[in-house]
């Protein structure tokens, strides 16, 4: 069971990317659900950005957001599967000073009370990049309500015990 101490919620700056050859800002769903997800949270909505599925245009934005010092964490929807495009995880993992290897391990667990086997299709990974921390989880909705609820929610809050990511997010939110 989560712990929470007394102290108030460090407020953290987090951009929102979806991965995809199809999605537009009328009908993406997952993004939509994080931006307002993490909001409700009390954290803020830095940028957000659908970028097709194409590594170098991941790469591309994915750099430039963990090189602002303003953006404290980063989440990816889609791009994460086998099929022909799905490219995140070759996108993201190169820009990665430390991998989460605890974070794909984790989603998994939690989607296989959810979807069964089906699970072992998604390739979710984290990591930090430039004291960022970067979570990729699969495309639809109902995905990032797992790794929303399951997993980031509590590790991007302050207050989680017995350890959470804030503290090593370094010098960004702890000048909040």
């Amino acid at each position: 069971m989560a712990k929470v101490d007394g102290a108030g919620l460090k407020p953290l700056s987090i951009a929102v990317m979806t991965v995809s050859d199809t999605r537009t800002g009328e009908n993406d769903t997952s993004g939509d659900y994080l931006a307002q997800a993490l909001q409700e949270q009390g954290h803020r909505a830095a940028v957000r950005a659908i970028v097709r599925d194409d590594i170098y245009q991941i790469r591309a934005t994915l750099s430039a957001w963990i090189a602002d010092a303003s953006i404290d964490a980063v989440l990816v929807t889609g791009g994460t599967g086998f099929s022909g495009r799905d490219s995140t995880p070759e996108a993201v993992r190169p820009l990665f000073d430390k991998e989460v290897d605890g974070f794909g391990e984790v989603f998994r667990a939690l989607s296989f009370t959810e979807i069964g086997s089906s699970t072992i299709q998604s390739r979710a990974v984290a990591g930090f990049a430039n004291e960022t921390i970067i979570f990729c989880m699969p495309g639809s909705t109902g995905a990032c309500k797992t790794a929303w609820n399951g997993i980031i929610r509590e590790q991007l809050d302050s207050r989680h015990r017995p350890c959470n990511f804030v503290g090593v997010l370094g010098v960004r939110a702890a000048q909040e």
